[in-house]
């Protein structure tokens, strides 16, 4: 009966985490990787060169039911002005923010953020289409890891007004690549204790089940490369 009660009390829990960042920096491309979608998957997040999500859209994850990722309007544009972003998005439905740029971490980011952080939630800063960095850096010599070095530096002078907060470079298109494992391991850590006790996710269990999404991930980006 216990057991039951507990299977029941899980079911109900559910962890809501929320894509945020100006507009047509690739948050909805990030919240296909996270999910092991590509953009041109079924159920997957529209994406396009122009802004493609209007309202805050819920997509939950395929393996983990009780996880949700939100891919939220940009912030800064016409509808969705910067000072009054978290309340139009309703942040209070949501246990933590990724922001996430595809250069450098603008006024309309750092702003969010700290309204983040006055509303006791938890962030991480995300920097998207990392590999075009290093593919443009290598036509010059310059190696991958001087890239992503210098990378790290800018982006940590460039929110060093908020402390240090994590910053994770990615690219949607290879999740293998850059941060993308340590940012779902640093999920993981930060989710809400509560939370994370009542889905039931262990450090090892958590790491395994993301690492079989991006194995699978990847052998569906190796296959279609290799046609």
């Amino acid at each position: 009966m216990a057991e039951q009660q507990d299977e029941e009390q899980k079911d109900q829990v559910t962890l809501n985490i929320a894509v945020a960042g100006e507009s047509g920096v690739g948050k909805s491309s990030f919240v296909n990787a996270i999910r092991g979608l590509q953009d041109t998957d079924e159920g997957a997040a529209p994406t396009g060169v122009t802004e493609t999500t209007m309202e805050p859209t819920m997509y939950p994850h395929p393996n983990m039911p009780n996880v949700n990722l939100w891919d939220l309007p940009g912030i800064g544009t016409t509808n969705f002005r910067a000072k009054t972003y978290m309340k139009d998005v309703k942040y209070q439905n949501y246990d933590f923010f990724i922001i996430v740029s595809a250069g450098r971490f603008k006024e309309n980011d750092i702003t969010l953020a700290k309204e983040i952080k006055k509303n006791k939630k938890n962030f991480y800063f995300v920097r998207t289409k990392t590999d075009l960095d290093v593919t443009q850096e290598e036509k010059k010599g310059v190696t991958e890891e001087q890239t992503l070095r210098k990378i790290r530096n800018r982006c940590v002078e460039n929110l060093k007004t908020l402390g240090s907060p994590p910053v994770f470079l990615i690219t949607s298109e290879n999740p293998k690549r850059f941060d993308f494992l340590e940012l779902v391991e640093n999920l993981e850590r930060d989710l809400p204790d509560h939370k994370r006790d009542a889905l039931g996710m262990q450090d090892t269990s958590f790491v395994s089940m993301v690492a079989h999404i991006l194995r699978a991930l990847w052998s569906r980006i190796s296959a279609l490369s290799e046609k």
